[in-house]
């Protein structure tokens, strides 16, 4: 196989995949899934081999940065092995290993991942209020992600905070959560919650808060500089000229990033979502399976990518909360 980028039907080439390698989380965060999920029977989730033999193909077909995702991938099963396995393509067609995670669990593996290569991790961390977070995430802890944070930093990791704009819930630690992240040397994200699952007691227009607001409340106190850095993500960048900081925003609902998608997402069945958008997928564990050939894999693969759509279709103008059905942990955050 070729270590040249699949090209999508609109010219996109296709260098990043996120794969989900579980859709369990010890999180119930409350605009990513209900309190009582019904998550997969273990039996339809692929192996780890199988997980390793599909990136592996990714990479072949010119793949350049791989970011591991949940549900909450540190919670799955002997996940280390998977990793190791992942970081021998590094230097070998992969430029980056790197993972989403809530945190809970770097304290156990930040020392490991930065010894196989992974550099830099994200983690989602919407309030620095204890009992707001315990709410938000319904079983989680604050002191024990901001363990694993300082964790992560003190073995090397560079960590970067995905925060979820919510309506009425984080707009009045804005600046707190800004502030926090400039002191301790961490860059940031702000993210429109996404129209995905639906979600008992609550309201996805009533959490909506677009991030053009959120900036214009920024910008009554701090100046930002639109910088031209792209990551291979959805994230448009700006500097905090008062700081240096960097400050990323993803805005799927007010700044469609479309034109410019270069990723797929592959869940822990096997799918492989074109957009995470769209309900269209391509069942790339069938082909997997059937055979040994990773040719065939690779055709999978291919054809898939060949359907890729343009963009997606997220629009709460509509007055739809729950727009796709699949919730952000079986897709993979």
């Amino acid at each position: 196989m070729e270590n040249a980028p699949i090209i999508d039907g609109f010219n996109r080439p296709i260098t990043y995949l996120r794969v989900s390698v579980t859709d369990r989380c010890d999180f119930r965060c409350t605009y990513c899934m209900a309190e009582h999920m019904q998550f997969l029977p273990k039996a339809d989730l692929l192996t780890l081999e199988e997980l390793d033999r599909l990136c592996s193909a990714f990479v072949g077909l010119g793949v350049r940065k791989l970011r591991v995702t949940g549900g909450e991938p540190l919670v799955r099963r002997n996940i280390m092995s998977f990793f190791r396995a992942m970081s021998r393509h590094l230097g070998q067609g992969l430029d980056e290993l790197t993972l989403t995670t809530n945190g809970s669990q770097l304290a156990r593996f930040a020392e490991e991942l930065a010894e196989i290569g992974v550099r830099r991790v994200n983690v989602s961390l919407d309030t620095l209020d204890a009992d707001k977070f315990a709410a938000v995430t319904r079983w989680g802890r604050l002191p024990q992600v901001l363990g694993g944070i300082a964790a992560a930093k003190a073995a090397g990791l560079r960590v970067k905070i995905n925060t979820v704009a919510l309506k009425g819930f984080n707009e009045d630690e804005l600046f707190r959560l800004v502030d926090w992240c400039a002191e301790n040397d961490h860059d940031m994200t702000f993210i429109e919650v996404m129209p995905m699952g639906e979600i008992e007691g609550e309201d996805r227009l009533d959490q909506y808060w677009p991030l053009s607001d959120l900036r214009r409340r920024l910008q009554e106190r701090v100046e930002l500089t639109p910088l031209t850095e792209r990551t291979g993500g959805p994230a448009r960048y700006f500097r905090i000229e008062e700081t240096g900081q960097k400050l990323g925003f993803i805005t799927p609902l007010t700044h469609n990033f479309c034109e410019s998608c270069n990723r797929v997402r592959l869940t822990c069945t096997g799918e492989l979502f074109m957009c995470l958008g769209q309900e269209d997928r391509a069942d790339l564990r069938a082909a997997l399976r059937a055979s040994d050939d990773d040719a065939i894999v690779a055709d999978a693969i291919r054809a898939a990518i060949a359907r890729k759509p343009k963009g997606h279709d997220f629009d709460y103008s509509r007055g739809i909360g729950g727009q796709m059905t699949r919730h952000m942990s079986h897709t993979g955050g």
